[in-house]
């Protein structure tokens, strides 16, 4: 494997340095880091399995291997970086991955990515009216604005799910919460609908600025079904 490193360290320069641009606008996050993770394991993973495979040639075989598994690998990051640039830039937000915006009562929508997903999260002020399922005007304006985003990425996964503070029962939140992802997932098509009830709560439900924090809906967009998660816990 030793004599793989410089074809490989080429395979995955090459598709970094020349796959990936800088989109114009400030909401942009520039990092890239789902790409260029993606585009290495997918790298080291097509350089192994070219290697390994029987026959004469070898080495390119694994050069070949590693260019493919890093276009492959790279892909999938490189969309979860364009979807969450655009939904940023269409919701007048940008891509925030502190995980301390969760805490701000002004951020009303918070766009973030990790390496398997992006996360849209919208707080209940905005989106409904006291226990209440039925979206507000302007919540409605922002969903169908990231449904319309979402045509243009069909593979995509969505997943919803709804939060409540924990004031009334549990049940009682668990429909509600549910309802409200309903109502929101209807409109993004998604294929996983949860209620969270007051699970998984952002600050402790000690007041109401903090029970407010924890009244939200999440969005999760997901590029392979292996790496979805449980929202409530």
């Amino acid at each position: 494997m030793k004599h793989l490193k410089p074809i490989l360290t080429l395979g995955i320069a090459t598709f970094i340095l020349g796959g990936c641009y800088n989109e114009p606008g400030l909401t942009q996050d520039n990092s890239y880091m789902r790409t260029k993770s993606g585009a290495i394991a997918g790298a080291i993973a097509g350089a192994v399995t070219g290697y390994n495979t029987k026959g004469h040639h070898k080495k390119r075989r694994a050069a070949i291997g590693a260019l493919a598994g890093a276009a492959i690998g790279g892909g999938a990051g490189y969309l979860l970086d364009q979807q969450a640039n655009e939904i940023a830039r269409a919701l007048g937000t940008g891509v925030d991955n502190d995980p301390l915006a969760a805490l701000d009562p002004n951020k009303t929508i918070i766009v973030s990515k990790t390496d398997n997903y992006v996360k849209l999260m919208l707080r209940d002020k905005m989106m409904f009216a006291t226990n209440q399922a039925i979206l507000q005007p302007e919540a409605r304006n922002k969903i169908e604005i990231v449904a319309n985003l979402l045509q243009s990425y069909p593979q995509t996964i969505v997943a919803v799910a709804g939060f409540t503070d924990n004031r009334g029962s549990y049940d009682y939140n668990q429909q509600l919460s549910k309802k409200r992802a309903i109502s929101v997932a209807n409109i993004l098509n998604a294929t996983s609908t949860k209620g969270c009830s007051f699970n998984k709560a952002i600050a402790s439900n000690n007041s109401e600025s903090n029970m407010a924090l924890n009244r939200r809906v999440e969005v999760y967009l997901f590029v392979d079904s292996k790496v979805m998660i449980d929202p409530c816990l």
